[in-house]
Order: C-alpha cells, then sequence, then structure tokens
C-alpha cells in the first residue's frame, strides 16, 4: 500500500503524540473534522483532549502557542493555508523568533503552512511564504519535497527547541507516493543530491523539485545530464553541497514556485556568486513565478509558475552559455 504525503504528514503527527506528552496539535477544524486538508484525521479520537480546535484568529493561535512552548509543551499549529498565517505574523516573527534570544526560554512550537498553489486556488490559497519568514533570526524554516522528508522532517520539527516554520506543498498532498517511511533521514540543514549530473546544477526545494527533475530527464534526451539539488530546508541553507554541485557543473540555474524579488533564488545565486563566482562558466540564473498576484484561472497559473517545460528552456540558455 502507498503512502501520500498528506499520509506521511498525519502518521508523523501521531508518532509525535504518541511518544511525547508534551505535543498537542492546535488550528481550525483539527479536531473531529480532521483539518481542512485531512492533514489530522482521527486523530483526535485517537488522542483525546490533545488534538483542538482554535478560534479563526491566526494572532491568538500562534499567542497560545508561544505561551505553552514557554511553560513547557511542544504544540503544532496548522494554519489552513500559508497565506492566512500573516494574519499571526506578529506573534510569528516579534514574539516566537526572539524569545529565546531576549529570556533565554526555548520556544519549541512548529507551525504548518500549506503552501503553494493548486489549479484555481487564486491569490489568497496559493502563496509561497518560505522567504519571508527565513528573513528573521531565530526561525527555522523547511520544505521538504518527499514523502520520506515530510515525515521525517516534521518529527525534527517537533523535537527542535526552536520554531518552525514547515511548509508543506498542496500539489503534493495526494500526487506524491511512497511504498513506505523512512527509517533513517538527512538532518535538517542538510541537502540531497536528487539527481548526479555533468553539465549544470538546477537547485530548487518543494514542489519545484518535481518540475526540476522532470526537466532534467527532457534534458538527458537531448545528451545533457543535470544534477538537481533538492535544499530541503531554506533555514538554514546548505551553501556546501550547492557550492561542491556548481564545483562539478560549471554553471547555475535555480528553481523557485515564489515571486523572484527577495527570494531563496536570490539569496542562493548571491551565495554562490560570492563563495564560488570563480566555479563559475556561466552567469548564474534563476527562475521564479511571475512578479504579479497568483491568478485563478488554471491557464494562466500554469503560465504564472515555472513548469518543467520553462525549467528546461532556461536550462537550455543558460547551457548555450
Amino acid at each position: 500500500m502507498s503512502i501520500t504525503y498528506l499520509d506521511a504528514i498525519r502518521e508523523a503527527q501521531a508518532r509525535a503524540l504518541r511518544d511525547d506528552p508534551r505535543v498537542f496539535i492546535y488550528g481550525q477544524d483539527v479536531g473531529a473534522f480532521g483539518g481542512a486538508f485531512k492533514a489530522t484525521k482521527n486523530l483526535a479520537r485517537e488522542f483525546p483532549g490533545r488534538v483542538l480546535d482554535a478560534p479563526i484568529s491566526e494572532d491568538a493561535i500562534v499567542g497560545l502557542a508561544v505561551g505553552a512552548a514557554i511553560e513547557g509543551m511542544r504544540p503544532i499549529i496548522e494554519m489552513q493555508f500559508a497565506d492566512f498565517s500573516t494574519t499571526g505574523f506578529n506573534q510569528i516573527v516579534n514574539q516566537a523568533a526572539t524569545l529565546y534570544w531576549r529570556t533565554n526560554v526555548p520556544c519549541p512550537i512548529t507551525l504548518r503552512l500549506p503552501v503553494g498553489g493548486t489549479s484555481g486556488s487564486g491569490p489568497f490559497h496559493s502563496q509561497c511564504m518560505e522567504a519571508v519568514y527565513a528573513h528573521y533570526p531565530g526561525l527555522i524554516v523547511l520544505t521538504p519535497a518527499t514523502v520520506e522528508d515530510a515525515y521525517s522532517m516534521l518529527l525534527e520539527a517537533v523535537a527542535l527547541d526552536d520554531p518552525v516554520i514547515f511548509c508543506e506543498h498542496k500539489l503534493l498532498y495526494r500526487h506524491l507516493k511512497a511504498e513506505q517511511l523512512p527509517g533513517e533521514a538527512l538532518p535538517v540543514g542538510r541537502a540531497r543530491i536528487a539527481r548526479e549530473g555533468r553539465d549544470l546544477t538546477m537547485v530548487a526545494y518543494s514542489a519545484m523539485v518535481h518540475e526540476a527533475l522532470e526537466a532534467a530527464r527532457e534534458l538527458s534526451a537531448e545528451g545533457w545530464e543535470i544534477e538537481v539539488v533538492d535544499l530541503r530546508s531554506v533555514k538554514p541553507l546548505d551553501t556546501d553541497t550547492v557550492v561542491a554541485s556548481v564545483a562539478r557543473t560549471g554553471r547555475l540555474l535555480c528553481v523557485g514556485e515564489a515571486w523572484p524579488w527577495g527570494g531563496v533564488t536570490a539569496e542562493i545565486v548571491s551565495r554562490v556568486s560570492s563563495e564560488g563566482y570563480g566555479l563559475l562558466d556561466a552567469p548564474p540564473q534563476r527562475l521564479n513565478a511571475r512578479d504579479t498576484p497568483v491568478p485563478y484561472h488554471p491557464n494562466l497559473w500554469a503560465a504564472h509558475r515555472p513548469t518543467a517545460r520553462s525549467v528546461a528552456a532556461a536550462a537550455r540558455n543558460l547551457l548555450r552559455q
């Protein structure tokens, strides 16, 4: 029986609840309803009193989590959509992120943010928030791209003493499957070589890893061997693995679903340019979503975000340089 990305998230939460009495889940409709995407389905029944419905106030939800963490609990917070987390932005960046620095008291909260677009979702339910939160010291920002990482990284997030922004991509929930859950995994902060290559390095994260891999398979038929690096986490960022890959290939293309201005792809290009400039055989490039709000219409949405086709086209241009 195959396990979906969504199943992995649910199983990780069940294990965290089972293994640690300090863990509880809090969010809108996470109880009997099982969450907007069913990521907490049946958990309220299995763990009575520890999967709690919250009012429609992200500000209050995160505030409660910070207070509970101060008192020794380890809350998992579900935001129905990453976009809505901005309503709790003050609590996240001014309270949770700074708590240890201000008071020497840890703030072990995990905020699950369903990120990214799906067909017809539009501007209020499709945003990628990783770069916004990665800007703030004190926050860990994770972007799992596989079923295995969705499981192992969520468990590690709950175990960390820092506040964690866990960016789980909605498009992967039911489309991505694996045969089993992992026994071992790379630690947070380590990137993964998803595909080895010699001609160009593609760095991607979250759902864009799969667009990059599909583009790499297309280019392989043309004689190009593309190395794909899955960042896994954007804060901390594994610069060493990225630079080592560029040392092998001489070219860099960064792919992200978020908007381009001040994003993760810009950070990677900046780091490689400053730390590995002599390794580059061509100027590093990046490919992001269009710099507009996310459109509703499926055709416009497909043109708004990077796809395997546009990634392959960008790679071909870079390979010619």
